[in-house]
């Protein structure tokens, strides 16, 4: 997932001037560390926790278990550690206390209930005991005691492939760093070489320890080159709305204190001492943002208003999301409801399949995000090309038509069990669907509705609570799922449209191959057929249907669409403001007999006549 690039993601801003080097370039990052007149430009890019845009100066930070040393005491001094310990633990509880009260109102009352975790790790006999036997029967000086006891513990941890040790692994370390650091500062936890006032934090990990201090320092940004997506500090860097990265590869190797950054988390880029024009043209993006005041008044005014054609006629549209940032994103924009959440993103981050206690607080967070309305999520939609090992052993010859979506998940079926339960468990109390991907005929969606029955059996047996009810849908994009339409809309509660995979498998056109760019074409006659013919068995069957995809919400293709008989659309956040104007510049009884005409065509030069003639839903007179 994280790379470092000498080219930019168009929607982040400019590309990279000539003097740019990527992470690949370690001497010219090491000369630039030796002459700091010399930085060179370097992005990189991570995985998005919390989306924004922020510029600032770097402060790194150096846990304080990693500079401790090995020392003992005389044993006439094993008693001052003692005391040292007890007197450090009740300073950092009335640290820990004083701080959950400044963070009343700045952070989500459930949110701040993850310091009592703290608290408790503080009075946690286990943590207490170790400790102590160090100093009395090693003679470790205190500093050294906790630094054993905590790589002891992380180690442990580590070994064992649980996201939620994981998460205790970085919560101890927190508290001991806490616990150092009022050994260091007793009367007031002053650090010895000071942070700037205002900087973006760079790590090797998310710290909850390091994201609030008591002296007034604001961070602006978090840089982690580890890290996941639902760890404590992960939470409260969304619930402080502080812009983060996590999994920056080569982050440590490129950053140094005081570079000037710009991180784009939205995009999932970070910038190291870029040039001053491309500096110039970040900070005019960063002023012409909403503030924080305008955001909580509500959606913005083009947003407001109803998806209705140019002649009335009302579509409903959804939000299409990948992330979590893009999901706050689509409520904060008025979307009603969740129409499609691809779940590939926490499978992508690690080498291992993330764990089901994982998969239920990332799933938790997008139910609690879009705050009681409903949820679509698709199933894990992966081919062999992703080299996801657990998933598949080998690429496959032809990925595309290899086992991908739900072929894939039978195939590996404790993957597809844990993601079920995740869901299930994650959904408790909301209104949540399932779309089930790569479908080619009504064993894959028996078969699922099989699955589901039995892991609701295993969640009833083991006292969880869950949701019992949860719709199940099919996504259209093979042949055979078009031919087979009307039995799969008998056998399914809802259908969604792939249209980008729809064109390609009709077609026989690989999107992503130059030389087949004019052959990928949404507008073709044969995919127009296709289209009516899924509308026409949908409503034969009245089950909704909805269509997704970037070439679902292009303006060349919109009008027909409508025109075709769609009316619900997954749009995602960014896609959203242009979508709206060009629906309202949509005359939907002209599009129809356009579509018609188009889809009675035998080619595409054919249909050109009534393509060409067709501007935004009116036919030239």
């Amino acid at each position: 997932m994280a790379e470092s690039s000498k080219t930019s993601n168009p929607a982040a801003g400019p590309a990279p001037t000539a003097g740019e080097v990527s992470s690949a370039q370690p001497a010219a990052a090491s000369a630039a560390r030796l002459d700091p007149a010399a930085a060179a430009s370097v992005q990189l890019r991570g995985v998005c926790v919390a989306p924004g845009l922020v510029l600032g100066r770097v402060h790194l930070k150096d846990h304080e278990l990693s500079r401790a040393s090995i020392t003992r005491v005389p044993l006439e001094g094993v008693e001052v550690e003692l005391n040292r310990f007890h007197q450090a633990l009740s300073g950092a509880r009335a640290q820990l206390k004083d701080l959950k009260a400044r963070l009343s109102g700045k952070v989500s009352a459930n949110d701040a209930r993850i310091l009592d975790t703290h608290v408790a790790y503080l009075k946690d006999s286990v943590f207490i005991s170790d400790v102590e036997n160090l100093i009395l029967n090693e003679q470790l000086a205190l500093e050294a005691a906790i630094s054993k006891v905590i790589s002891d513990f992380d180690r442990i941890f580590r070994l064992v492939q649980s996201e939620t040790l994981r998460e205790r692994a970085v919560d101890l370390r927190d508290v001991a760093i806490r616990v150092l650091r009022q050994l260091e500062h007793p009367a007031q936890g002053q650090p010895a070489n000071p942070p700037p006032r205002d900087y973006i934090l760079v790590a090797r990990e998310l710290s909850i320890v390091d994201m609030f201090n008591l002296h007034g320092e604001h961070v602006q940004g978090i840089l982690t080159e580890e890290g996941g997506l639902t760890s404590h500090a992960a939470i409260f860097a969304r619930s402080m709305r502080i812009p983060t990265l996590t999994g920056v590869k080569g982050l440590l190797d490129n950053a140094r204190e005081g570079d000037f950054a710009i991180v784009d988390a939205t995009e999932g880029l970070v910038r190291f001492n870029p040039d001053e024009l491309v500096r110039q043209q970040y900070q005019a993006a960063l002023e012409a943002q909403p503030s924080l005041d305008e955001e909580e008044s509500g959606p913005p005014e083009w947003a407001s208003r109803a998806a209705r054609t140019h002649d009335g006629e009302r579509l409903v549209i959804s939000a299409s999301c990948g992330n979590l940032p893009e999901v706050n994103q689509a409520f904060g924009l008025g979307l009603a409801s969740l129409g499609l959440f691809r779940t590939e993103l926490m499978y992508l981050v690690d080498k291992e399949p993330p764990s089901r206690e994982g998969l239920i607080a990332h799933y938790a967070a997008v139910v609690a995000a879009a705050q009681g309305n409903p949820v679509t999520f698709r199933l894990l939609h992966a081919d062999s090309s992703l080299g996801l090992g657990y998933l598949h052993e080998v690429r496959e010859q032809n990925p595309a038509l290899g086992r991908a979506g739900v072929r894939a998940l039978l195939a590996r079926e404790a993957i597809l069990r844990r993601q079920l339960q995740a869901i299930l468990v994650a959904a408790s109390g909301a209104p949540v669907r399932i779309a089930i991907p790569f479908v080619n005929d009504c064993a894959d969606v028996r078969r699922i509705r099989e699955i589901l029955f039995e892991e609701r059996l295993v969640l009833r047996k083991g006292a969880e609570s869950f949701q019992e009810r949860v719709d199940i849908g099919v996504v259209i994009e093979t042949p055979a799922a078009f031919l087979g339409a009307h039995d799969l809309a008998r056998e399914s509660d809802f259908l969604m449209l792939s249209l980008d995979q729809t064109v390609q498998y009709l077609l026989a056109a690989d999107r992503e191959n130059p030389a087949l760019q004019t052959k990928f074409d949404a507008l073709h006659p044969f995919v127009l057929r296709a289209v009516r013919s899924l509308v026409e068995a949908c409503a034969s069957e009245s089950k909704p249907l909805s269509v997704f995809g970037v070439t679902a919400v292009s303006a060349a293709n919109l009008p027909f669409l409508i025109g075709l008989g769609l009316r619900e659309f997954a749009v995602a956040p960014a896609h959203l403001r242009d979508f709206l104007a060009l629906v309202g510049e949509v005359d939907s009884r002209r599009a129809r007999k356009a579509a018609e005409s188009a889809a009675a065509s035998a080619c595409p030069t054919e249909a050109s006549s009534f393509l060409q003639g067709f501007r935004h839903g009116y036919l030239d007179d």
